[in-house]
């Protein structure tokens, strides 16, 4: 049994760009959420606000003060946020636009000072915040020695700001990197490259860095490549990089060495109906048992290029988001047993207290897996995961 930790839902699952909407949705959905899954506590959430709503709620005299005092009545603790979509996440097409504006940009240090200053208001005293942020970029093109320079800069300027946060006022807020498949940073390794070759040589204080800056592990990411949730963790842990929060997540994998020849062709198609058009799905393919991996950057380049019949015969993996729930439907299957994999190896490291649930895709889903309404959908996916703990 795992104590003093913090769970929630992702907020990102639901539209809207301005404060207004972003309420609305809470209201409609997480509420809702909350009286299905906990409708005698507070529940957690992982609170999306995209650029637009966090300047709303920082000019508008009074408003992180009201939206605090709201979120305190209908019960809703935002233990994290969300920082990684800067704009309109549920755009008809989103693909790489999500991996802008980069580290290496100001408007991303902006925004992230901004959610900062919103967590900071709307956090119950005593409760430690969360931010999870983008993996610097996407992983091509390879970024100049002038963009890597202002990336580290803004970083330690946010660690910074974050230790001077914790000084003067007791709370600890830290922002955690989230690798992901296809980005500047994709396995854990690269975390600790970035940390020991570019952070720690040029950050002026090695304490408040590693207090405030960590690391996001997003089970299904890790899945996609392959990466083993134990030796991620461990990889994590031996830098002595703390993982702030865990993403629970789910992938989509095709276990081809499990099917019939005469049936890979079914297998195949039914896998394409997740080749949608809003977000980037990268791919994964593990070839007859190889260490060796092809990657693809999005589900149709895997799936043009596939011979099921001579080469896939081990299996595919996709980053589209899954009900963690779901274990395995017609051909495909989850990587739901990754989750419990990394949350048996999280309670060996004593300090991951935030997990976060974080299933995006309810809208894109194929209609079979969809639940009757989005709030029953995420609450089984909580009640799910509460029952692992």
């Amino acid at each position: 049994m795992m104590t003093d930790i913090q769970t929630g839902y992702c907020t990102n699952v639901h539209a809207g760009v301005d404060l207004a909407t972003t309420q609305r949705n809470l209201v409609d959905h997480a509420v809702q959420v909350k009286q299905r899954h906990s409708p005698d506590r507070a529940m957690g959430v992982g609170l999306w606000l995209a650029a637009p709503a966090a300047s709303q709620l920082l000019a508008e005299e009074g408003a992180c003060e009201a939206f605090a005092n709201w979120l305190a009545d209908v019960g809703l603790v935002p233990f994290t946020f969300n920082g990684f979509p800067f704009g309109d996440f549920h755009q008809p097409i989103v693909k790489h636009r999500v991996y802008q504006p980069t580290w290496s940009e100001l408007a991303r240090r902006d925004y992230t000072l901004d959610l900062i200053r919103i967590q900071h208001a709307l956090l119950p005293a005593g409760l430690e915040g969360s931010i999870s942020t983008l993996p610097i970029g996407w992983g091509q093109p390879q970024a100049s020695d002038q963009d890597v320079a202002a990336m580290v800069e803004h970083l330690c300027h946010v660690a910074e700001v974050l230790a001077q946060l914790e000084a003067e006022t007791g709370r600890c807020i830290y922002v955690c990197l989230e690798p992901e498949p296809g980005c500047v940073l994709t396995y854990g390794q690269d975390i600790v490259r970035l940390f020991e070759e570019q952070l720690l040589p040029h950050c002026a204080n090695e304490s408040h860095l590693r207090r405030h800056l960590r690391v996001c592990h997003d089970v299904c990411h890790s899945a996609v490549m392959f990466e083993p949730q134990a030796d991620v963790l461990q990889t994590y842990a031996a830098a002595g990089i703390r993982v702030g929060k865990v993403q629970v997540s789910s992938a989509i994998c095709l276990p081809f060495a499990e099917i019939p020849a005469d049936e890979r062709a079914q297998a195949v198609q039914q896998l394409q109906q997740f080749a949608e058009d809003r977000y980037l799905h990268q791919t994964t393919v593990r070839r007859n048992g190889s260490a060796d991996h092809m990657f693809y950057e999005d589900l149709p380049a895997a799936l043009a290029e596939i011979d099921q019949a001579e080469h896939c015969t081990d299996e595919m993996r996709v980053h589209f988001h899954m009900p963690i729930y779901l274990e395995s439907f017609g051909f495909l299957r989850t990587t739901r047993a990754d989750i419990v994999d990394c949350l048996n190896a999280a309670r060996t490291m004593g300090d991951v207290k935030h997990f976060e649930v974080e299933t995006y895709a309810w809208g894109v889903l194929p209609d079979e897996l969809q639940a009757a309404s989005l709030a029953e959908g995420i609450a089984r996916e909580m009640d799910w995961f509460a029952e692992l703990l």
